[in-house]
C-alpha cells in the first residue's frame, strides 16, 4: 500500500519496524508516539493499535495535501469486473 501510495502522490514515506517489544519500554511512551501499530500522515494520528483501510490513508494523505478526497472503492468482484 505504502510504496503505490508515494508514487501516486508527491510524499516521503518512512516506515518503521521493530520487535513488539521495543514499542512496550518506557522509552517509547516517553516519545509520545502512538501505540503500534500506526500509521501516522505528518502529525496526524490515522490510526494506532489497529488496522486501517488503504482509502482512509489516501484519505488522509490528500486532506494532508489539500487535495480533494478520493471516491470511495467500489464493492464486489462484479464491480471491479465492470468498473461500476
Amino acid at each position: 500500500m505504502m510504496p503505490r501510495l508515494g508514487e501516486k502522490y508527491a510524499i516521503d514515506i518512512e516506515v518503521i519496524s521493530k520487535p513488539k517489544a521495543d514499542y512496550q519500554t518506557d522509552e517509547y511512551f516517553e516519545l509520545d508516539l502512538p501505540i503500534a501499530p500506526a500509521v501516522m500522515v505528518g502529525e496526524e494520528i490515522v490510526v494506532e493499535g489497529a488496522d486501517v483501510s488503504d482509502h482512509e490513508v489516501e484519505a488522509c494523505i490528500c486532506r494532508h495535501l489539500g487535495l480533494p478526497k478520493p471516491e470511495p472503492p467500489t464493492k464486489g468482484i462484479l464491480n471491479r469486473l465492470f468498473k461500476r
